[in-house]
């Protein structure tokens, strides 16, 4: 099998962020919301830091910021019972009521599809948005559910026995980088 290889280096990544901001808010725009009406929620653990980082963004192209959220789906996920050991939960933190709002949900790989339907899940237990938008910074393709980004940064071909990794300096990397490498077995 390959070894690791980077397919965003830190630039790239950068980029990704601010393309991503500029198609969210071109589509604010074609969809007529009001300035005060959106809103960005990450899925911890990988959307977390790009939401802050899509959030500035949004706030420095708009003027000011929207609100930000953050989701732990660690009990929607629709594996617990074959997982086999207690999940590890962290904090969802929704201080703004999402009701009628635009909400941007932010990961940082979408695959399969089961993280955004838990987050989904998990975002109308807090009310009813006026519309959810998926933003991704890789979409991998390999779906298992009906579900697809309104925005990617990249699309990163990945084969079955590859994973998708992305390394962000607020999580500790060296530096901001997508790696696509094979899975550990």
């Amino acid at each position: 099998m390959s070894a690791e290889r980077v397919v965003l280096d830190a630039r790239a990544v950068q980029a990704a962020v601010r393309k991503l901001a500029a198609e969210i808010l071109e589509a604010v725009r074609a969809a007529g919301a009001a300035p005060g009406e959106l809103a960005v929620v990450g899925v911890r653990r990988g959307g977390i830091h790009l939401a802050e980082r899509l959030r500035a963004e949004l706030g420095r192209a708009a003027g000011a910021p929207p609100p930000l959220g953050t989701l732990d789906i660690a009990l929607y996920r629709d594996d617990l019972a074959s997982r086999g050991s207690a999940p590890v939960v962290g904090p969802t933190d929704i201080r703004f009521p999402i009701q009628g709002r635009t909400i941007v949900l932010v990961d940082d790989v979408l695959f399969t599809g089961r993280t955004i339907r838990a987050a989904l899940d998990e975002l109308v237990d807090f009310g009813r948005p006026r519309r959810v938008w998926l933003a991704v910074l890789v979409d991998r393709g390999g779906r298992e559910l009906p579900i697809a980004a309104d925005f990617a940064g990249a699309r990163v071909e990945a084969g079955g026995g590859e994973d998708v990794q992305v390394r962000l300096v607020e999580a500790g990397a060296a530096a901001d980088a997508v790696i696509v490498r094979p899975r550990a077995t």
